[in-house]
């Protein structure tokens, strides 16, 4: 993978795929807690298996594809496109609850980057549209002058440092398994990279039975925990 980027660009890259950026990526588990709560994960390489199909099998046919159209849509400022693809990308979330956590960090972003004066076709507030997070690393890579190769790597690992930092927390895992765990999981960043940018539009959509079966579950665990 032959990734070239100016300083400037790569330190904001750092700072959109940063688990300090205020958007809660850490917070969501994506199907995760209720896998490890069931027994399905209880040890480290059964996480390693979680998170690598979903980096193949998900991320790179769904959200890697769509930030690389959402990408070109917002170099040509085609707002009409990116309307369109943050409509497509919700439409592929398989449960409500993989729907809310995208919207949620996606209505975070906004806020983020109407702050930072980071021009976005979204709007923020009581009557905002759903956003998804995609949408917004999309425009604010662009805007930072962020290439599309180099764009994909940051928001994969962003992803999987979020999801591996829950794993942490939720099987446990200790530190030094984590940090085996994303070393392990990198070259898999590369294998979804590489698969990603030969999907066509025609061919975005994932099937991953378990991780939707894992997140309606838990979703339907905390309407009952709510309602009680």
């Amino acid at each position: 993978m032959d990734i070239t980027t100016t300083d400037s660009s790569l330190i904001r890259l750092l700072q959109l795929s940063s688990v300090s950026l205020p958007v809660g990526g850490y917070s969501f588990s994506q199907g995760l807690e209720y896998a490890i709560d069931c027994g399905w994960l209880r040890k480290q390489d059964q996480v390693y298996d979680w998170l690598e199909m979903q980096l193949l099998h998900s991320v790179a046919q769904v959200d890697l594809p769509l930030l690389r159209l959402l990408m070109q849509a917002a170099q040509a400022e085609d707002n009409a496109e990116i309307m369109r693809l943050n409509d497509l990308i919700l439409a592929c979330r398989e449960t409500k609850e993989l729907r809310l956590t995208d919207t949620a960090m996606g209505e975070a972003l906004v806020r983020l980057l109407n702050s930072l004066e980071v021009p976005q076709p979204f709007a923020h507030g009581p009557k905002a549209e759903d956003v998804s997070f995609v949408s917004l690393f999309a425009i604010a890579a662009v805007h930072w002058g962020i290439n599309i190769e180099t764009a994909m790597l940051g928001f994969s690992w962003a992803w999987l440092e979020n999801q591996v930092a829950a794993a942490t927390k939720l099987v446990p895992l200790g530190q030094t398994q984590s940090q085996i765990l994303l070393g392990e999981l990198q070259p898999v960043i590369s294998e979804a990279i590489s698969v990603a940018e030969t999907i066509e539009e025609d061919q975005i959509g994932a099937g991953l039975p378990a991780l939707a079966i894992a997140s309606a579950l838990h979703e339907q665990q905390y309407s009952r925990l709510f309602r009680s």
